[in-house]
């Protein structure tokens, strides 16, 4: 499983201070999945990470 953050990210930094192994903010200041595929030990934390978002930019892929 994968999440996606789309074009709705506004870069508040939530997802990233929830799950770091997963988000981080790139050069532009906005979110992404910096690893891809999620392994199961942090499918949890990224699932919270993407239900955090204030503006729902995380998808499940």
């Amino acid at each position: 499983m994968s999440y996606k953050v789309n074009e709705n990210c506004i870069g508040c930094g939530t997802c990233a201070a929830i799950c770091p192994d997963v988000f981080d903010l790139n050069a532009d200041g906005l979110a992404e999945n910096i690893i891809g595929d999620i392994p199961d030990e942090l499918l949890d934390s990224a699932k919270e990470a993407a239900e955090s978002c204030p503006v729902e930019a995380i998808v499940e892929e």
